[in-house]
């Protein structure tokens, strides 16, 4: 495969304070592929005051690990987004939740007003846009062999991962 073709695509994933329509992200992650290796950014993210702090789930909180008040010393929501923007540029994003992420970074890209939203795509149909035979099951059975940790910047560093390590096995580019 020709190792550019996934370095169009950067993998998302939020921790967030429940799963509720009203939840907002506590943690955002973005990984992609440069240069052949795996690239890792992520950041909690501080309320915004917007944000109903009563849609705070306990039980979201024991699954992520992240307290909330680990969340006030982060930085800001505003502050995030514009950060999130500049290492996202012009990558495809993807995701293995796209309809929860699609709401989250809603949330935190309306703090500052941006009114595009980017498209978040679904990891399984662009796996199988790109990879084929072997290397599909590569991809597969490296992330069954690494399960989620439910933090942000690992779990989409995952999802790239194993883009990479099926990479090394394709021998032609599906697209």
């Amino acid at each position: 495969m020709d190792i550019t073709s996934i370095e169009n695509f950067a993998t998302l994933d939020f921790e967030a304070s429940s799963l509720s329509p009203h939840s907002w992200p506590v943690e955002i992650g973005l990984s992609w592929i440069e240069n052949g290796s795996l690239q890792t950014w992520s950041s909690l993210i501080r309320p915004a005051s917007s944000w109903d702090l009563a849609d705070w789930s306990p039980q979201s909180a024991t699954v992520h690990g992240i307290p909330m008040t680990d969340l006030q010393a982060a930085p800001p929501a505003t502050q995030v987004a514009e950060r999130f923007l500049h290492i996202m540029g012009d990558r495809r994003l993807v995701s293995d939740a796209p309809e929860f992420e699609t709401r989250w970074i809603s949330r935190l890209l309306q703090v500052n007003d941006y009114e595009r939203i980017p498209r978040i795509e679904d990891f399984d149909g662009i796996s199988f846009a790109l990879f084929e035979g072997f290397a599909l099951d590569m991809l597969y059975e490296t992330l069954e062999r690494r399960p989620a940790p439910h933090r942000a910047g690992p779990d989409s560093a995952r999802l790239a991962g194993a883009w990479l390590k099926a990479s090394e096995y394709n021998s032609s580019p599906v697209r």
